[in-house]
């Protein structure tokens, strides 16, 4: 048997075995105390192993070892930083770490170790269980690992998708682009697996009693797939433009349709049990602060979903008055601890996918001349959706509005101010240029998008928008990181070089170039290709 395997490194020979085995049931015991008792027990089995990946997505999964720090290392020091949305006040390593681009591995990795130890083992599971006597949990399961895993994809590049657990391909890596067109089959397989047994079955719905994203209805399952398929296809737009229309008009003409209404969306539901990580950061934790970039940005449009997503500063100078952190200042005191924190709480839902999102991504299809739709009234729609989610229902004056982001003034120290890089304002102007357009509409989708940081700074770093502050202090590893063009991805597990050289070898020539934070994805062209 091959050395080579996925490199996980809470595993290590476990996993190496069962993947050659493909017997996962031991490993599923191992690490979550799940009994194969509990298994059986009215088809708990099935349920079990999707709950798991359900809270995988946005991890808050308690496999023994806590859980509230996995999201803080997968996602929050990370994504939600980057994209612009949040930022720690504690000088946290000294004031020098992600922040300034001073990557850290145990950060950087977490993403990877924890995906490949606990939740790609129970897709894989869950994948053999159903395939032949579940077809409409087959389906899901395949939607879940789209889901997961082009979340992955987009931190790191390259991944093992298609030889996950089998030796005889050595879990040879495959490239973004092989693993993106393997997402539509993942997607095709699922729509089809739903839709059949919708037909065959039309009032069932087993699945409800897990199901923590949704409603339970196989139908809205497969409106997720075509949402989710719309998405991704938008990521391809400009590296792949022929492909990415097709797959994102498949999605929305599928008969089963896509969110557009404000009470649709995909959510890890807390009525569940599950709790917000995000709130435990920022409720317990106290580690979880509007960004600069969204005080520049939301106050600059008086926008008034302002006081939806952060509450005002506790310090009693600035009492009442929003303030935010900016990124790559170094800062080695705890002054900031009085601005302003999130609303979010340990029960507040934790947002994947908003309908606001869809018809951002119809008033882009339709700027790209994918669609027959109009670019205005889908992008009129998408920010309405966004402020009735929110409870705002006065929103003609900010459609109309043609206020812009202000400059940033730190609370603190001035050599961290900067004047605003984003210019663009709400109201839609039919005379623009198309990129103009393009950043109007991406900005929107950003602000509607909060907090969920992973696809924000996917879509930041495809389009450029909305456009953030650079990092005052650049200490990225031998300058690997353009201040302007910011970081692009994070790297591979350092260990891998140690532990598997082979398989991190072939990683990197997966990526096509160095394995740092300035290397491009796939789809990351630096260029939005606008006819």
């Amino acid at each position: 048997m091959m050395k080579k395997y996925i490199y996980i490194c809470l595993l290590g020979v476990l996993l190496l075995s069962i993947a050659c085995t493909g017997k996962f049931r031991d490993f599923n015991t191992d690490l979550s105390g799940i009994t194969d008792e509990d298994l059986i027990i009215d088809d708990n089995g099935y349920g079990i192993r999707l709950g798991i990946i359900q809270q995988g997505i946005y991890f808050n999964y308690d496999y023994g070892k806590g859980k509230n720090w996995p999201f803080q290392l997968i996602q929050n020091l990370n994504a939600d930083m980057f994209c612009g949305y949040m930022h720690d006040s504690k000088p946290l390593n000294g004031g020098t770490h992600n922040s300034d681009y001073n990557l850290q591995d145990g950060w950087n990795s977490a993403m990877w170790t924890i995906i490949y130890s606990y939740i790609f083992p129970q897709i894989f599971q869950s994948e053999n269980a159903t395939r032949h006597e579940q077809p409409a949990l087959f389906g899901i399961t395949k939607i879940l690992k789209v889901e997961v895993m082009h979340r992955m994809t987009d931190y790191y590049g390259p991944v093992i998708y298609k030889h996950f657990a089998d030796a005889k391909s050595h879990y040879q890596p495959d490239t973004q682009k092989d693993v993106y067109y393997e997402f539509f089959y993942e997607l095709d397989s699922a729509v089809v697996a739903l839709t059949d047994y919708i037909e065959e079955k039309p009032e069932s719905n087993g699945f409800a009693r897990f199901d923590i994203l949704l409603d339970g209805k196989y139908s809205t399952w497969v409106k997720f797939a075509n949402s989710l398929r719309m998405r991704l296809s938008m990521r391809l737009s400009a590296v792949d433009p022929d492909k990415a229309r097709q797959e994102f008009l498949k999605g929305l003409k599928n008969e089963y349709g896509v969110f557009e209404a404000e009470t649709e969306g995909v959510a890890v539901l807390t009525k569940s049990g599950y709790t917000n990580p995000l709130g435990e950061l920022n409720r317990v934790w106290n580690e979880t602060y509007m960004s600069a970039a969204m005080e520049s940005i939301l106050k600059g449009f008086e926008d008034p979903r302002l006081k939806v997503y952060f509450e005002s500063c506790t310090d009693e100078k600035y009492k009442g008055e929003y303030r935010g952190i900016r990124q790559g200042t170094c800062f080695a005191h705890n002054h900031y601890a009085g601005l302003s924190k999130l609303t979010c709480n340990q029960n507040t839902d934790a947002p994947l996918m908003t309908p606001a999102e869809i018809w951002f991504l119809r008033a882009e299809a339709a700027l790209r001349g994918w669609t027959d739709e109009d670019e205005e009234t889908c992008y009129r729609n998408g920010v309405t959706t966004s402020f009735h989610q929110c409870g705002i229902y006065q929103v003609e004056d900010y459609l109309n509005s043609e206020r812009t982001a202000i400059d940033f003034v730190d609370t603190f120290e001035s050599a961290n101010n900067i004047e605003a890089r984003c210019k663009v304002s709400p109201k839609w102007n039919s005379k623009d240029d198309k990129e103009i357009k393009l950043e109007r509409i991406i900005t929107q989708k950003w602000i509607a998008m909060f907090p969920e940081g992973c696809e924000a700074w996917a879509e930041q770093r495809r389009t450029g928008y909305p456009r953030l502050f650079p990092v005052r202090f650049n200490h990225s590893k031998n300058g690997s990181i353009d201040t302007e063009i910011m970081i692009r991805r994070l790297c591979f597990p350092g260990t891998l070089q140690t532990e598997d050289l082979e398989q991190y070898l072939a990683l990197v020539k997966a990526l096509g170039n160095d394995d740092n934070g300035g290397t491009r994805l796939w789809w990351d062209t630096g260029n939005n290709n606008l006819k």
